[in-house]
């Protein structure tokens, strides 16, 4: 995969493809294309992938896009923020479910689970998120903007629910609820929150989308009133 990411706050990847190459993307994403690449709609690994793509929230089918001659294929985000390429060639990495984008076809999509089931009945990350692995690179979304972190070994980072993007395999997961009465009525920032404990690279995002949505929604409430 060659892109080049354009568009400011509002992204698409442009991926430039050789003759006979080949990009996974899920359904939905190609914004435009070259009339030389042909699209093809696939459970993208069989019916059990397919299904595990439902859990995570992704669609049930996936795009192949084959380039016939030399061409372009743009893949663009669904939200304002970030697109960014992954380099996955030998380290297996976890994305949340939405985030992801597209992939060469040396990298194989699957299912992650959380080791414990409060991750998934109370962390926004959910139980079950998406897993990336191979050899090639992927295209993954960022609502708002990114901060980076390398965790060491046993360091841990608490995080609201919806900023955790993708993390390293090495990298455990886990929710705890927040201490003290008078917080969780007042803090605002609900029961539960995300723990991670290193080591491993880690990518946060700035701005979560149903966060965004959230606020305006509360700002429209209150001026009517």
């Amino acid at each position: 995969m060659n892109s080049e990411i354009k568009g400011g706050n509002f992204p698409v990847a442009v991926c430039k493809m050789n003759a006979g190459e080949a990009i996974m993307c899920e359904s939905g994403a190609m914004s435009w294309m070259s009339g030389n690449i042909k699209m093809e709609t696939n459970t993208g690994g069989g019916l059990g992938k397919m299904l595990g793509r439902a859990f995570t929230g992704e669609s049930l089918f996936m795009n192949r896009y084959v380039a016939k001659g030399d061409g372009e294929l743009a893949i663009g985000a669904h939200a304002p923020g970030e697109i960014r390429e992954i380099d996955v060639t030998g380290k297996p990495i976890v994305v949340q479910k939405g985030s992801f984008l597209a992939m060469d076809e040396g990298v194989d999509l699957d299912i992650f689970f959380q080791k414990k089931i409060t991750s998934g009945l109370f962390g926004g990350e959910g139980f079950i998120m998406n897993r990336l692995s191979g050899n090639g690179k992927a295209l993954i979304e960022i609502q708002g903007g990114s901060v980076e972190y390398d965790l060491a070994a046993g360091e841990k980072m608490t995080i609201d629910t919806g900023y955790l993007v993708m993390c390293d395999e090495s990298v455990k997961i886990d929710i705890v609820m927040i201490e003290g009465v008078g917080n969780v009525l007042f803090g605002g920032e609900g029961l539960f929150n995300t723990v991670i404990t290193g080591p491993g690279h880690v990518i946060l995002q700035t701005q979560p989308l149903l966060q965004f949505a959230q606020n305006i929604t509360q700002i429209i409430n209150v001026s009517k009133k």
